[in-house]
């Protein structure tokens, strides 16, 4: 249901999209909103027939806004997934051990080996065997 409404909804979009690019001016536009002659016309003047074309694009208009809305409200409800950047519920929550100073990358990038402990025997070849 979810995509047949979607595929209408676009098919909507498009049909108002021409409708309204097929439409003639009615003039002035913005260019009329500062005052003038045609001020008084629109503001006070009377409305013009409507076309086929004027109803077509209320129509679809209508049509377009009632789909989205109904698509936005599926959408919020199904099992559709939330989040493509959400962090799974099974991640692993391990603490982050701490850095010591002396024993981090230094300049070149590679680790330095960590000392070892205190009356314990240094593996063969080691310096200080």
């Amino acid at each position: 249901m979810y995509g047949f409404l979607l595929a209408v909804l676009v098919i909507d979009g498009i049909f108002m999209s021409i409708v309204v690019l097929l439409q003639a001016g009615k003039g002035g536009g913005l260019a009329s909103v500062g005052g003038g002659a045609g001020m008084t016309e629109g503001v006070l003047g009377g409305r013009q027939a409507t076309t086929v074309l004027t109803r077509a694009t209320w129509i679809s208009g209508s049509v377009f806004m009632v789909l989205a809305l109904v698509l936005s409200i599926m959408s919020s409800r199904s099992a559709l997934p939330e989040s493509v950047i959400q962090v799974p519920a099974t991640a692993p929550t391990s603490a982050p051990q701490p850095v010591l100073p002396g024993l981090g990358g230094g300049e070149g990038g590679a680790a330095a080996p960590a000392p070892a402990p205190v009356g314990t025997a240094s593996p063969a070849g080691a310096p200080g065997n």
